[in-house]
C-alpha cells in the first residue's frame, strides 16, 4: 500500500509525464501473464514509449489539467497506460500488433496531442506508414508541381528549336 506522500510523488511523476508526451494509450491488461507484461514493456520502451499500471483514481487525478485528460473517458477496471515521447504511430503499431497476438491486451483509447482517441483510432493510427515515409510523400508532393513547371518550360523551348532547325533545313534546301 502505497502512502499519501508516494501517491502525491507518483501523481506528480505521472502529470510531468503526460505533459511531455506525444500521446497516452489506455488498455486493459486483465489476463496478461507476467512474461506477457515484461514483454510488452520491453517492445514499448524500444519503441520509444513507457508502459504503467496505475491506480485509476491516481491516473484521473494525473492526468487533469495535462494534454492526457481525455484518457479519463476510457479508465475503468485494470488499467495500463503507454506514454508515447516520440512517434505516436510507432507506440500505436506495437500496441495493436501486441493486442492481436494477445486477447488479454485490450485497447480502450488514449488522446493525441490533448484530443481524445477511441480504440479503433488506435488501431487506424497503427496502419499508417511510418514518419518517414510520411515526410517522403509530402516531400515528393511538394516537389512536384515546380518539376512539372520545369518540364513544362523545358518542352516550350525545345519545340521552339525544333521549329528553328526546320527553318535551318527549308533555307539550306531552298536556297
Amino acid at each position: 500500500m502505497l502512502t499519501r506522500a508516494q501517491k502525491e510523488a507518483l501523481v506528480k511523476d505521472l502529470r510531468e509525464k503526460f505533459a511531455q508526451a506525444q500521446a497516452v494509450f489506455v488498455t486493459s491488461f486483465h489476463g496478461l501473464t507476467v512474461a506477457e507484461s515484461n514483454e510488452l514493456r520491453k517492445n514499448l520502451r524500444e519503441a520509444g514509449a513507457e508502459y504503467r499500471i496505475v491506480k485509476n483514481t491516481l491516473l484521473r487525478l494525473a492526468s487533469e489539467g495535462t494534454p492526457a485528460e481525455p484518457i479519463r473517458d476510457f479508465i475503468e477496471g485494470p488499467t495500463g497506460v503507454a506514454i508515447a515521447y516520440q512517434d505516436p504511430v510507432a507506440i500505436a503499431k506495437v500496441l495493436s500488433e501486441f493486442a492481436k497476438e494477445h486477447e488479454a491486451l485490450i485497447l480502450r483509447g488514449g488522446a493525441l496531442q490533448g484530443k481524445p482517441m477511441e480504440a479503433k483510432g488506435i488501431e487506424a493510427l497503427a496502419k499508417l506508414p511510418p514518419r518517414e515515409v510520411l515526410l517522403a510523400q509530402l516531400l515528393g508532393l511538394l516537389q512536384a508541381p515546380p518539376a512539372q513547371l520545369v518540364q513544362l518550360l523545358a518542352n516550350v523551348l525545345r519545340s521552339f528549336l525544333c521549329v528553328l532547325k526546320a527553318i535551318e533545313e527549308k533555307k539550306a534546301q531552298g536556297g
